[in-house]
């Protein structure tokens, strides 16, 4: 029988931010239109979603469906995030340079917009979907394709997004990992 007098733990949000959070990617959730893909919690509700406009720009979506972000894919392994709407790019956020490119790795340099003196480094291979993003020798959130025991082939289409506690906010890391999956 239960004490009476212990109370029932409800966790402390400062607790719950100390998780990392797994997100699944795929273009086939439920409520996705042809050509996006979803991030999905572990219960399989819809978080974000990355929208093509065109070859050159995508919008970041929440699972409400308003713009957060819009991708702009410059010239020469660039690219640069604006807050809203691709028709309404506002405030830039950040930008993103590819420093290096080889068959099986790839390298891009995040710089924040602004006073900010934060650089981020994502690395890997954007054809296996999978990805590191580093804060200087802190891991921020990383990528992998869907293993299954006993699998010989491991499809492309779900992969999971790994988000490390820490200051960043959510979106913007799915927003460089698409970045990232583009390049």
């Amino acid at each position: 029988m239960a004490d009476l007098e212990t109370p029932y733990y409800h966790p402390d949000l400062e607790d719950l931010r100390r998780i990392p959070l797994d997100l699944f990617a795929s273009k086939k959730l439920p409520g996705l239109s042809s050509g996006d893909l979803g991030f999905a919690d572990s219960s399989e509700k819809l978080v974000f979603i990355l929208r093509k406009s065109s070859s050159s720009l995508k919008s970041l979506l929440d699972s409400s469906g308003v713009a957060l972000f819009s991708i702009s894919r410059l010239h020469n392994g660039m690219w640069e995030l604006h807050k809203g709407d691709v028709e309404k790019r506002k405030d830039l956020v950040l930008s993103v340079k590819r420093t290096s490119k080889r068959f099986s790795k790839t390298e891009l340099e995040v710089s924040f917009a602004g006073e900010s003196s934060e650089h981020l480094v994502i690395k890997g291979c954007p054809f296996q979907k999978s990805c590191t993003i580093y804060n200087q020798d802190s891991i921020v959130a990383q990528t992998s394709l869907m293993y299954k025991l006993r699998q010989i082939y491991v499809g492309r289409s779900k992969f999971r997004l790994t988000i490390f506690p820490g200051s960043i906010d959510h979106s913007l890391v799915v927003a460089m990992v698409a970045m990232f999956l583009q390049g």
